[in-house]
């Protein structure tokens, strides 16, 4: 179903409720609560969650995936006229992804100003010489939602490791 035909416009926020849709998929399957979607021409081309511990690979970022789906529902590895809506501000890994497969958009939720690759550790996303592309960035669409939910995750996390001491709980606060 066309997520963008049940839309009541296709505003920033609009598309950030759907990229929380897909980060409470996350937290439902215990991973860290972040999702995307990418949206070409106003409609939603693909969406993805983090699938790290799912998939038993360290690269299944949501913002990974997402552009994984978006390359294929385009037929090309270059997303021009794309935006990638994603709950959290991208780290390094996904920010270089970002930034070579080309969306003209990147709009995130919460800010991570320790790990974050748009401008919160460091930006990778825009005025970089060496790299061959340059993002436009709009952060602080639901911010307090997408934190909110991500401050929770951890905070519950924290408290089984407590309540079973033996048991690894393999997280970063700053994730």
């Amino acid at each position: 179903m066309d997520d963008s035909l049940l839309l009541p416009d296709v505003s920033d926020e609009s598309f950030m409720r759907l990229a929380l849709r897909e980060a409470r998929k996350a937290l439902a399957a215990e991973e860290v609560p972040i999702g995307a979607v990418m949206v070409h021409d106003g409609k939603v081309i693909s969406r993805a969650w983090n699938q790290v511990e799912t998939l038993k690979d360290a690269t299944a970022h949501a913002e990974m995936l997402c552009l994984t789906a978006a390359q294929s529902a385009v037929g090309d590895w270059r997303l021009d006229g794309c935006t990638l809506y994603v709950t959290k501000e991208p780290c390094p890994m996904c920010a270089g992804a970002i930034v070579h497969c080309r969306p003209s958009r990147v709009v995130f939720g919460c800010s991570d100003p320790k790990a974050g690759a748009a401008g919160g550790w460091i930006n990778l996303l825009q005025s970089n010489p060496p790299l061959n592309h340059a993002c436009e960035i709009t952060s602080g669409i639901l911010a307090e939602e997408c934190l909110f939910m991500i401050q929770t995750f951890f905070r519950e996390a924290r408290e089984k490791k407590k309540e079973n001491p033996r048991r690894e709980y393999r997280f970063e606060e700053g994730e």
